[in-house]
């Protein structure tokens, strides 16, 4: 197939009206440099160092036990969550970690996508109790931006789960952006019913990372009596008050944590810390589903809306989810089409940009043009001239001028890297791993997507071709084009 693109020029400014409607989609991150932080276990009482390393697009967030024999890696997932009853816990190959949760929320509080976790004890330090000393490491050494784009799944119907047993009720629905809003209520008349809502990510590390973890006080009295928290301090929890506390009690709790004096403020709320808002607890909820909800192992965009939340739950919500991106990722492939949207291409454009002119111009316009990527439309007709011959009373389009509308489609993407197209020929030289998945017929319409393999080095442009009818993929192959100076033939 030969291209020859004579109109740039007239389409720049069109191409860049049409970008502008749109924000990039943004790269995948990770942290500048390794950076460790020192405290010890809620749970296991032992002092932990837990190191932050940066890591490769795709590598994900993984915890690694460096005190183990091999050290073993454990991916931050919820296919590996093995525990849920006071924190989150991952476990993989003899690797075990606890309470997860505030690091992943650091994480994708901060928009960090790779990172390597290295831990020397079995349980992640609880410092003070928030997301915040993780958010300070990771700002004093920077986030990196990687060459490789971040894959966002958009939830695009509702996802719902309810517990009875625990009145705890869990919604995902279609939204721009990752939002979430939280509902707690114990039943408790010094908590009463709070919420809390993070509109956007950015406001994290503001309003929701500070926030710390919360029991109440008959809670933390069976924890202690059963040696349920060696590492358990006053200076890293809320303790809420919710019943009436004797002074020999209130002696015994000062002597358990090394405090002179231990009292019950007004609000009900022991006297070790001030709260950072009035709603904290609702936001350290949140802060949870945050958390919790990375073990997705997506990023998405969806409201989440949870009324009572908890991690078992947190959890299980989790699992659905990723069940649903799953079933339903390819989706997140098909380029959306508007017939009403603007054409960065229209048909005039095209022919003449293209050499192709009856009956072998198969594009009618191209909606999105980068230098990575294009989309093209063909509008598939029973007027067309070859249903005359092929398949006749049962007319489909022939694979192979599928085939040529993706290679005249991609023409168009491999000559806009140039600044002077017009003086340049492209030639597909090799069509490879072609597959045909469903058939295209009259009143059709396909979506055709080229999108480059890799930069374009000496003139030679691969590309990843797949043409949609809808939200069905109808046929795939890798193109592989050669672009020549037309001085040069």
């Amino acid at each position: 197939m030969n291209v020859d693109i004579t109109s740039k020029a007239e389409t720049r400014k069109k191409h860049t009206d049409h970008v502008s409607q749109y924000t990039s989609p943004q790269n995948q991150q990770t942290i500048k440099g390794p950076v460790t932080l020192h405290g010890v276990g809620l749970h296991t009482g032992q002092q932990v160092n837990m190191t932050l390393k940066p890591a490769i697009p795709g590598y994900g967030i993984r915890f690694q036990r460096i005190d183990l024999p091999e050290k073993p890696i454990v991916k931050a997932d919820v296919d590996f969550v093995v525990d849920t009853s006071r924190g989150t816990t991952i476990e993989y190959n003899g690797a075990r970690v606890s309470t997860i949760e505030h690091t992943l929320a650091a994480l994708v509080g901060m928009d960090i996508d790779n990172v390597l976790i290295e831990l020397d004890g079995p349980e992640v330090p609880i410092l003070d109790g928030s997301a915040r000393e993780i958010i300070e490491a990771i700002e004093s050494v920077g986030v990196q931006e990687l060459e490789a784009k971040r894959i966002v799944y958009a939830i695009d119907s509702n996802i719902h789960y309810y517990d009875p047993t625990k009145n705890v009720d869990m919604l995902a629905v279609p939204s721009t952006d990752y939002q979430i809003t939280t509902l707690i209520d114990f039943n408790s008349p010094v908590l009463g019913t709070q919420h809390a809502t993070l509109k956007h990510m950015s406001e994290f590390k503001e309003e929701i990372g500070p926030c710390r973890t919360f029991c109440f006080l008959h809670e933390l009295e069976y924890l202690l009596d059963n040696n349920l928290i060696k590492g358990g301090d006053l200076s890293n929890a809320i303790v809420v008050v919710d019943k009436v506390v004797g002074q020999d009690e209130l002696n015994r709790l000062a002597k358990v944590f090394n405090k002179k004096k231990i009292e019950v403020k007004q609000e009900g709320i022991l006297n070790n810390i001030q709260l950072h808002f009035t709603n904290e607890p609702a936001r350290h909820k949140l802060l949870d589903v945050v958390g919790d909800l990375a073990l997705v192992g997506y990023n998405i965009k969806a409201h989440i809306i949870a009324s009572r939340p908890g991690h078992a739950s947190n959890v299980e919500f989790a699992r659905k989810i990723k069940q649903y991106i799953k079933k339903n990722k390819h989706l997140s492939d098909v380029p959306h089409y508007d017939p009403g949207q603007q054409a960065i291409y229209d048909i005039a454009q095209i022919e003449r940009a293209l050499p192709h002119k009856f009956p072998f111009l198969f594009v009618d316009k191209i909606i999105e043009l980068s230098d990575n990527h294009v989309v093209g439309i063909k509008n598939v007709t029973f007027n067309e001239h070859f249903f005359q011959g092929h398949f006749p009373g049962n007319p489909v389009m022939p694979g192979v001028l599928q085939i040529e509308a993706l290679a005249q489609t991609g023409g168009i993407l491999a000559l806009n890297n140039y600044d002077d197209p017009e003086n340049y020929d492209t030639y597909f030289i090799k069509i490879d791993k072609v597959r045909f998945k469903h058939r295209v017929l009259p009143g059709d319409t396909l979506i055709l997507k080229l999108e480059l393999l890799n930069p374009i080095r000496r003139g030679i442009c691969e590309m990843r071709g797949t043409a949609y009818v809808g939200n069905k993929l109808a046929t795939e192959a890798e193109l592989v084009a050669q672009i020549v100076r037309k001085d040069k033939k």
